[in-house]
C-alpha cells in the first residue's frame, strides 16, 4: 500500500475503534512493519488527525476554529507548565518582556519567580490581572479592544502604542505551527499584534506545546526564523524535531516532569 492508502485505513479503523487502534492489530492489518505504522502515526499526528499514546493512537477530537481561554487551559496542563518552566529560564531578572496572550504565556506568567523585577508590557487581561499581585513586577495593560474569546486587546491603539515600544525579550505563543512555513494564529487583529511584538524586542522566543505543530490556523504572523529559540515539549516526534532543526531552528524541548498520581510501572 501507498502511504495515502495506509493513512486513509488507519483514519478509518481509529473512527471504528474510539477507544483506539494499537500498532501491532494495524501492523498485521496492513501488511506492513510497527516501524511503518510508527511513521504513518506521527505523520498523522503532524496533521492534527490523530494523537498518539502508548502502544497506539486515538482519533485526535475535532477542535473549534477558536478555543476559548478556558478550553485552552484545561488541555496539556502538565506539558505546557513544563514549557512554561524552560521559558522562564531564558528570562532575566531585570528588564522589560512583551508578553503575548493567550494559555502558554498565561502559565509563563504563573511561575515568574519572586525575585522578578520585569517590567512585563502584554496585551493579554489575564495576564495582567494575575501579575498585578507580584510583589516585584511592573505590568503595563496594552490598550485596545478586548476580546471575548481570548481576553486579548487588539486593534489600532494596541498597534501604536507597541510601535513606540522597545523590549529585551518578547515571548509570544501560536495556534499552530508549520516547519518550513511559520508561526499562525486565527485572525489578522491578533497577527498584527504578534509581529509588532517581534519588531520590538531584542530577543523573540516562540512557546507551543507539541500538538500545535504540523497544523496552520488562517493567518501566518512570522517565518519560524524570526525566533531566535522555539520552546517546546518532549512529545514533538524526532522526524519534526530534525526537520526544524536542519532548518536552523534553535529548539529546545522541555521534559515533561512525570505525573506523581501514577504508580510506578504504568505505561
Amino acid at each position: 500500500m501507498y502511504p495515502a492508502e495506509r493513512h486513509t485505513a488507519i483514519l478509518a479503523a481509529a473512527r471504528t475503534h474510539p477507544q483506539g487502534v494499537q500498532v501491532q492489530q494495524l501492523s498485521a492489518e496492513l501488511g506492513v512493519t510497527p516501524e511503518t505504522v510508527r511513521r504513518d502515526l506521527a505523520a498523522l499526528e503532524r496533521r492534527g488527525l490523530v494523537r498518539r499514546r502508548h502502544g497506539g493512537a486515538v482519533l485526535a477530537p475535532t477542535a473549534p476554529f477558536e478555543p476559548t481561554l478556558s478550553q485552552r487551559t484545561r488541555e496539556d496542563a502538565a506539558e505546557r507548565r513544563a514549557v512554561a518552566l524552560a521559558v522562564v529560564r531564558e528570562l532575566p531578572d531585570e528588564g522589560v518582556l512583551l508578553l503575548d496572550s493567550g494559555s502558554m504565556t498565561l502559565e509563563i506568567a504563573s511561575v515568574l519567580p519572586a525575585r522578578s523585577a520585569l517590567v512585563v508590557v502584554t496585551n493579554s487581561l489575564p495576564v495582567a490581572a494575575l501579575l498585578g499581585g507580584h510583589p516585584s513586577i511592573t505590568v503595563l495593560a496594552l490598550p485596545g479592544e478586548v476580546r471575548p474569546v481570548t481576553q486579548a486587546v487588539v486593534g489600532a491603539w494596541t498597534e501604536a502604542r507597541l510601535d513606540e515600544l522597545h523590549a529585551d525579550v518578547a515571548v509570544l505563543g501560536a495556534n499552530g505551527v508549520l516547519p518550513g512555513r511559520g508561526a499562525f494564529t486565527t485572525l489578522p487583529d491578533e497577527a498584527a499584534v504578534k509581529e509588532r511584538m517581534l519588531a520590538a524586542a531584542d530577543r523573540r522566543i516562540l512557546a507551543v506545546t507539541a500538538p500545535k505543530f504540523g497544523t496552520a490556523s488562517l493567518c501566518r504572523f512570522a517565518t519560524l526564523d524570526r525566533f531566535d529559540r522555539i520552546v517546546s515539549d518532549d512529545r514533538l516526534d524526532p522526524a519534526t524535531a530534525e526537520a526544524l532543526r536542519a532548518d536552523g531552528v534553535d529548539l529546545e524541548l522541555a521534559r515533561t516532569a512525570p505525573d506523581p498520581t501514577t504508580p510506578r510501572g504504568t505505561p
